[in-house]
């Protein structure tokens, strides 16, 4: 239903949809259209449509029925007080920074707050106005003081509970001005909501209506309602993107037409008994689980998971060879150069001399399995070449970047997709990778990550795909022992492991600080530091040096003599996070390692550890930040992927884990995988419940209407074909 206008200009509150909140600008509310700047100042925080700002959800709130008193505060403890500024004090310190200094009361006591190098606080808090403070309680000079601590103004709003909303300096709105807006959209455009979940399933999992649960998020009567009202909302917002992902899943089960491989063929089989190491039982299940989709009648979508070492590479390797020996072709996609080129490596030494078996009757001869590799790198006539063998079908698996996506690569008959490290790629390149097939079936998809996704993210990330994990590292690995350097003493021992290692025979990687900007800054980093250890600590070493800026052919020989023996240290930027394995290597030292993420700290140790020998880890560098502290302290505690990944999660939240995001993911503004993992859960099992009953929506109107709204047109269509 559309915004209608009275005779005033006011808007009726007769809107009922996310789209008609959505079709609404910020500018046609009262509130705003009286106060010029605001209309700007909202755009500035990305709020330009009425959902956008009742959408824009407090992050906290103020009881005011429980106020904590100024004297009854606990020196060293975090506090929050509701006071008005009394005093305001600017002054300079030695430096010629600003301090100010604002003193405030509550009736009960005084309490200074202090801010360093802030000299608009003392814009934003003259004499009489009434804030929120909270910080840490200190006691200077028999005061009691905050220093720089978190302001809220709340105007004269006389609610018992006072929503706090994020605010923006930049645009110069308050929580107060942004509380005002909010409430004018309430109480003057919103109507009665479409409400999409149905009654049964709001009284089975005790949720309350949307309506009362926007209200009360913004408007609470009291705590309670506010942490139902939010419950609620951030329901809706896991199961808008779980809907999408169910029936994403369900349509390509149902409707596409997929390849029935013959599994456990002489070309596996010849494979297999060509390696020199048995299968882990990990890797045998996996094979088991992806043989059943191979032959099923439906295409393949299925995730692999495994940590670092799992053997990952040599199940998808598998899957490809399953579609050779059927007579198509395998494409296997990484997100890097990098990872392509190590891609290519490993597969070819995996199936190094490996022949495809002519088959019964036939007229030919077995033939060498024909690998080949694709990136930008490859050149224009060698391109052509590839672009003909492939077409022809003389390639058998095509290993590349999103140089695979390009029209100009043409498969002859392509039967089996791996996708690496997929939250690097978006949906629509996989569905464009698939899509290379010959039309008449759709090649079955097996997505790799190398990164352990705990359980709620990879519903989130991966929800439309069937999900593998490898728990098990193959025979022979042995744990490796991490230590975090915190100091000179831990980083001279360091330095000795690595030149008592090399003595013996192994060999060691340094790990080059993560340096902010572009590769060749990266590049000169750790070129500076290999000149830096060779006149140092590594004196008399045989050190080379790897980075993204070294052309292909320079980085392969130097990976080459790595491999060989030939250098006793390889200094190196994170090109050697995936897909390096060189067992002799015993030692890894990580430079600056608190500039680094847990996932990419884990990935980098997994560099060694690959043969028998007992390997170590030392991650140089104090934690800088209280997260840094808690990230070394994390990997130093485990080799655990999985369990570094929920650390991970609780530390810093789903959006750096989320990686490329699903759509819908960037709705999630209540909702939290780190805080509600039993929530994103039950939203998925009641999209399978939803989706099951009714493939087509049709009993649930309103949801498909939000969901049409929701993703774009190319979305739209296939989700909603008639």
């Amino acid at each position: 239903m559309r915004p209608i206008s009275s005779a005033k200009g006011a808007i009726q509150p007769v809107l009922t949809t996310l789209a008609d909140l959505d079709a609404v600008g910020v500018g046609q509310l009262r509130s705003v259209s009286s106060h010029p700047k605001w209309s700007d100042a909202l755009a500035q925080m990305g709020i330009h449509t009425v959902l956008d700002l009742v959408t824009h959800y407090p992050r906290r709130y103020i009881d005011r029925t429980v106020r904590q008193d100024i004297a009854a505060v606990v020196e060293g403890q975090e506090s929050t007080v509701l006071a008005t500024v009394r005093k305001v004090a600017v002054r300079k310190t030695r430096s010629g920074r600003a301090m100010v200094d604002i003193d405030v009361f509550d009736g009960s006591s005084y309490l200074r707050a202090t801010f360093f190098n802030q000299a608009w606080r003392a814009r934003q808090l003259p004499e009489g106005t009434e804030a929120v403070l909270s910080g840490k309680v200190d006691r200077y000079k028999g005061r009691l003081q905050m220093t720089n601590p978190l302001v809220d103004l709340v105007g004269d709003r006389t609610g018992r509970i006072v929503p706090i909303y994020p605010e923006s300096e930049k645009a110069g709105l308050t929580s107060h001005d942004l509380g005002t807006m909010v409430e004018d959209a309430l109480d003057n455009v919103v109507g009665e909501l479409d409400d999409p979940l149905p009654e049964d399933l709001r009284k089975e999992h005790d949720f309350a209506g949307r309506t009362w649960a926007l209200r009360q998020t913004h408007l609470p009567e009291h705590m309670g309602t506010a942490q139902r009202g939010r419950r609620r909302l951030g329901f809706d917002e896991l199961l808008r993107l779980q809907m999408i992902l169910v029936l994403r899943k369900r349509l390509i089960e149902r409707e596409a037409i997929g390849i029935r491989h013959v599994v456990g063929g002489e070309l596996i089989g010849r494979f297999l008994r060509g390696l020199p190491f048995p299968l882990t039982a990990a890797q045998e299940r996996a094979m088991a689980e992806l043989d059943a989709d191979l032959a099923g009648p439906h295409p393949m979508h299925r995730l692999l998971q495994g940590d670092v070492g799992s053997g990952k590479t040599l199940v998808a390797v598998a899957a490809l060879l399953t579609a050779v020996e059927g007579g198509h072709q395998g494409a296997l996609m990484a997100p890097t150069e990098v990872l392509a080129e190590q891609h290519a490596t490993s597969v070819r030494a995996h199936l190094e001399g490996l022949e495809v078996p002519a088959g019964e009757g036939s007229l030919f001869a077995d033939r060498q399995l024909a690998v080949a590799l694709l990136t930008n790198r490859t050149t224009a006539s060698d391109r052509r070449t590839l672009h003909a063998r492939l077409q022809s079908g003389e390639i058998d698996i095509l290993i590349g970047t999103h140089a695979l996506l390009t029209e100009s690569v043409a498969f002859a008959d392509l039967g089996v997709v791996v996708i690496d490290e997929q939250h690097r790629f978006g949906v629509e390149q996989r569905a464009a990778l698939r899509d290379k097939g010959d039309g008449a079936a759709v090649p079955d998809v097996l997505v790799m990550t190398a990164t352990p996704i705990p359980r709620t993210a990879a519903m989130t990330v991966f929800g439309d795909l069937d999900t593998t994990v490898l728990d098990e590292l193959p025979p022979g690995r042995t744990p490796i022992a991490t230590t975090w350097a915190r100091g000179p003493v831990e980083e001279t021992a360091a330095w000795a492991r690595v030149r008592e290692e090399v003595m013996g025979g192994r060999q060691a990687y340094v790990v080059c600080p993560l340096v902010e900007g572009s590769e060749k800054i990266q590049a000169r980093s750790a070129a500076e530091e290999v000149e830096r250890l060779a006149a140092a600590e590594l004196s008399g070493l045989r050190l080379g040096l790897l980075h993204g800026q070294l052309p292909a052919r320079d980085k392969e020989a130097v990976m080459a003599s790595f491999r060989a023996g030939a250098l006793d240290v390889l200094v190196a930027t994170t090109v050697i996070e995936v897909g390096v394995d060189v067992p002799n290597a015993t030692v890894m030292v990580i430079e600056d390692a608190d500039r680094f993420g847990i996932a990419q700290l884990h990935q980098l140790r997994g560099r060694v550890g690959r043969g028998a020998a007992r390997s170590w880890c030392y991650l140089l560098g104090a934690g800088t930040t209280p997260e840094g502290e808690a990230r070394l302290e994390a990997v130093a505690a485990s080799t655990d992927g999985f369990e570094l990944a929920e650390v991970d999660l609780d530390l810093r939240g789903e959006g750096t884990i989320l990686g490329t995001r699903q759509k819908g993911a960037s709705d999630l503004k209540l909702a939290s995988l780190r805080r509600h993992r039993k929530t994103v859960e039950l939203a998925r099992a009641v999209a399978f419940e939803i989706v099951d009953a009714d493939p087509a929506l049709a009993a649930h109107r309103e949801l498909a209407d939000e969901i049409r709204f929701l993703v774009d047109d190319d979305e739209r269509e296939f989700l909603f074909k008639s």
